[in-house]
């Protein structure tokens, strides 16, 4: 089994982000409305006041507006498919596994187009609450060894970032990718 991270990693740039700023632009009075408590959040967040989940929710707040956001998210993936890196899709095998801190409902339609399986971060896509933790960090080794047994055999992690280490430690190899998502490259040894 290979595991990828996602955002940043097989697809550049980062699927949270350019999902809300493409949300953003197509209903535009929806997320005026959530604009106020996200304005706040941030505040708080970077104030270290917060911790991310509710910077998070904050963030995808406006999806409880949205009159079908199953919709919404097919004519994202539509438009923002070719964005996957070219050096994943030549490497891609049915056994691999997506990990990511981006909420599972904004990446699972790219992931099944893809037909690999997933974990990320839980969030409801009817209110925008997290179900725990982000999926980050040490949190994506727990949340990999719920699902899998403590034995299973990673060959490859693939991360754009030095926080997924926990993940790296993991695998037979693991690879940095860098270059805007271009560019898989080892793992540094001190990390």
């Amino acid at each position: 089994m290979n595991i990828y991270d996602f955002d940043k990693t097989i697809f550049y740039p980062d699927s949270s982000v350019t999902f809300v700023l493409w949300s953003a632009r197509r209903h535009p009075l929806i997320f005026l409305r959530c604009l106020p408590l996200m304005a706040m959040r941030s505040l708080l967040y970077l104030l270290k006041l917060i911790p991310k989940e509710r910077l998070k929710e904050s963030a995808f707040r406006f999806i409880r507006y949205l009159p079908d956001l199953d919709k919404e998210l097919e004519q994202y993936w539509d438009e923002h498919e070719s964005w996957i890196c070219p050096w994943y899709l030549k490497q891609k095998r049915d056994d691999d596994l997506i990990i990511s801190a981006s909420p599972e409902f904004v990446v699972k339609p790219m992931a099944r187009r893809l037909g690999v399986r997933l974990i990320a971060s839980s969030m409801d896509k009817k209110t925008a609450l997290m179900n725990g933790k982000n999926c980050s960090g040490e949190e994506k080794v727990r949340r990999f060894y719920a699902e899998f047994p403590k034995d299973t055999r990673v060959e490859s992690f693939y991360s754009d970032s030095l926080s997924d280490t926990p993940m790296a430690k993991l695998a037979n190899e693991a690879f940095l990718v860098v270059d805007k998502g271009q560019t898989p490259v080892k793992w540094p040894e001190k990390a």
